[in-house]
């Protein structure tokens, strides 16, 4: 019987404790980075124990997607506007587990219940697209950016509600190097300019 998801965490938290600790060595972390300044300012130990867990992890991501185990956590946003307090609970993969072909689908399944939460929250609230600075955007231009995402994901503030519209590899999607293969388009809701908070 494969093990579950709550115990892939449990066992990688036991893991990155021991690491961190310094029970878990690596001895030849040398070969592991090109850059010797770098290399000699994290220093041996600390490098041994970065890639003593990176190793652990790397094993434990074969392993899920050998055994079908899903990535995925469940998290709650709450977003408070015109008096009311607005809740969703959706998946999200947990970041230090791979997502599986069946966690992606049900990211995707989640979308309607993100977008549905994001629409009643910011009524009364701007709306911006992300980047350096913020552009207003229209509602019209957000549905278009949401039916070309696969599945949606939201952060909140205490003033303001992102939504995050992405496609992809959901590991990658988030990093802008992985762009235009996997990616986001963040939208911000905000009661005036927004604040910046990159998220």
């Amino acid at each position: 019987m494969a093990y579950t998801t709550a115990q892939l965490l449990d066992i990688l938290d036991a893991e990155m404790k021991a690491a961190v600790r310094g029970d878990r060595l690596l001895l030849s972390t040398d070969s592991r980075i090109d850059d010797p300044v770098i290399a000699k300012a994290i220093g041996p130990q600390k490098l041994s124990q970065i890639y003593a867990f990176r190793d652990f992890r790397d094993q434990i991501h074969q392993y899920q997607l050998a055994e079908g185990v899903s990535g995925i956590v469940w998290r709650e946003c709450h977003f408070k506007n015109n008096g009311q307090t607005h809740t969703v609970r959706f998946p999200e993969i947990h970041p230090q587990l791979a997502a599986t072909a069946e966690d992606k689908l049900r990211l995707g399944a989640a979308k309607g219940a993100v977008i549905s939460f994001w629409k009643q929250a910011v009524e009364g609230l701007t709306l911006w697209r992300a980047g350096n600075p913020p552009d207003p955007i229209t509602p019209s231009k957000i549905e278009t950016l949401i039916e070309h995402a696969e599945w949606a994901d939201v952060e909140a503030t205490r003033s303001e509600l992102y939504l995050l519209l992405c496609w992809g590899n959901p590991k990658e999607s988030y990093y802008a190097w992985a762009y235009p293969e996997s990616g986001c388009d963040r939208v911000i809701a905000a009661p005036g300019q927004p604040s910046g908070i990159k998220v």
